[in-house]
């Protein structure tokens, strides 16, 4: 069963005790010797070929280029192995944190692996960079790895369910230090009150403001949960060295809830598994087909459809409007309702363009698909007829569709509405969808053979044919892998195709 822990601000004379505070309560979860169910860990296994696949993609791209190079200015730490990097030699390594960095943009750099969206949004595979690469480090071999992952996955989604960051423009990484944290506790067998002590480091140093993702996006967006998981693995460290941790961090007078969240008369109601409970929460997160803001997804889904089968829709000469009626957060984060000229402007960034769905909706009506680089470059983007079509695309907030993105009823939730297209000879198209369909509830349900075939597809331009085998053949073994095997969780790409890479000099 789980349990669901009330949590709100105490005052400093009201002496919250240690065990009733939230990260003592996430340290025990952590602790909790739990085994891991079969369903989980088949899903596990999907999130790191997806995390493998969408790495592939950008191991070329300017910020993993500076990441790569900024990992292996640092040598080995000592007290083990080091931790592989992604596209490098599988004895090329660095320290953890730093691989648990470089890795880290390489899976978000795309906006292409999985999401979880309740009161707060996550990227729960980000988790899995910096757990492998302690794994790697440390020498823990695969049951141990799975059982962290595990572990990583429960405790972000917990807080994502319960605790929203983005009303108050905080980051949504403020989540995932802490997972990560908690992750490497069950890994290393930590005890609780390590364990505590790392989740509160790992909060303290993690908690940012949102303009990441506001305005013209840099390209920070993909190095900010890189950042938390390296905090994470640094944050483990200190406290197993005896280092304590600013206490209550979540309840405390002056604390993350009353000054950075909804303030001293907040109240939070977080489920957490009950002890001996097995950790579930992966199974409740979703990947993405396309590569762009989740949200975008089903629109992405419902543009390519009404495109195909209406080819005059894509014709801005025949349109007068469109208008997405969606949620909230759509509306308000990826649409019209941001206020962001950026989202309307050819020339913008292509984290800027991925967080647009005006752009999205009306490369992917006109396109009929979505590709995770062609869809972006500059003159796709400045096409003159996508341009115009694109400048007739608003949002508008709809109740039923806010009220459907925030059940917790699976069959329910819904991330995606219904568009109104009002053409220049009077009449009208409607349309809607709910979910992706790549979604669970979707049309087409990912599987392990669409997560294999996106690896496939992402990485067949830069690695071996024999690579991409040795790999998938090795990650459906992992609860049985060694810790040597462990240690080869990575991908080596063709020779030759990172020399050429521009590797920026900084200060290291």
């Amino acid at each position: 069963m789980t349990v669901t822990h009330h949590v709100r601000v105490h005052r400093s004379d009201e002496n919250l005790a240690r065990e009733d505070q939230l990260a003592w309560k996430i340290a025990e979860v952590a602790a909790d010797p739990v085994e891991v169910e079969q369903p989980v860990v088949d899903m596990i296994v999907n999130r790191i070929i997806d995390n493998a696949s969408v790495a592939a993609a950008s191991l070329t791209r300017a910020p993993i280029n500076a990441a790569r190079a900024q990992a292996f200015s640092h040598p080995v730490s000592t007290g083990g192995a080091g931790a592989t990097v992604f596209g490098a030699a599988l004895d090329h390594r660095t320290s953890p944190e730093w691989a648990a960095w470089a890795n880290g943009v390489a899976v978000r750099e795309l906006d292409y692996h999985d999401t979880f969206l309740a009161a707060e949004y996550s990227h729960p595979g980000d988790n899995i960079p910096p757990i492998l690469a302690v794994a790697q480090h440390v020498g823990s071999d695969g049951r141990a790895l799975v059982r962290a992952i595990a572990t990583g996955y429960e405790i972000q989604m917990d807080l994502v369910r319960a605790i929203c960051l983005h009303r108050h423009k905080i980051d949504h990484v403020a989540h995932l230090g802490p997972s990560a944290a908690a992750g490497i506790g069950t890994l290393l067998g930590l005890d609780v009150e390590t364990i505590h002590q790392a989740v509160g480091q790992a909060l303290h140093t993690t908690t940012a403001t949102r303009q990441s993702r506001k305005g013209e996006i840099s390209t920070w967006k993909a190095h900010a949960p890189a950042f938390a998981g390296k905090m994470a693995v640094e944050a483990v460290d200190r406290a197993m060295r005896g280092q304590t941790s600013p206490a209550p961090i979540y309840e405390g007078e002056d604390g993350v809830i009353a000054w950075m969240l909804d303030g001293k008369d907040a109240a939070y109601e977080v489920p957490l598994p009950a002890s001996g409970e097995a950790k579930r929460a992966i199974l409740d997160s979703y990947t993405k087909e396309h590569s762009a803001e989740y949200q975008a997804q089903a629109w992405i889904d419902l543009a390519r459809k009404l495109g195909t089968e209406n080819p005059a829709l894509r014709d801005p000469a025949n349109v007068e409007a469109i208008v997405l009626h969606t949620s909230h957060h759509t509306h308000y984060v990826i649409g019209s309702g941001a206020n962001d000229p950026q989202k309307y402007d050819p020339t913008a960034s292509r984290e800027t363009l991925d967080h647009s769905i005006p752009y999205i909706f009306a490369v992917a009506l006109q396109d009929g698909g979505w590709h995770h680089v062609d869809s972006y470059t500059p003159e796709r983007a400045g096409r003159a007829d996508t341009v115009a079509l694109w400048h007739k695309v608003t949002t508008a907030e709809d109740a039923e569709w806010t009220r459907r993105y925030h059940s917790e009823a699976p069959d329910v939730k819904a991330f995606g509405g219904r568009v109104e297209f009002r053409l220049t000879d009077g009449t009208t198209v409607v349309d809607e969808i709910a979910v992706a369909d790549a979604h669970p509830l979707g049309a087409r349900p990912f599987a392990r053979e669409n997560y294999i075939a996106k690896f496939r597809l992402l990485a067949e331009p830069v690695l071996e044919p024999a690579e991409i085998e040795r790999f998938l053949e090795l990650v459906q073994r992992l609860p049985e892998l060694t810790a040597a095997e462990v240690g080869e969780l990575s991908i080596i790409v063709k020779p030759g195709l990172l020399e050429g890479a521009d590797a920026p000099k900084g200060l290291f």
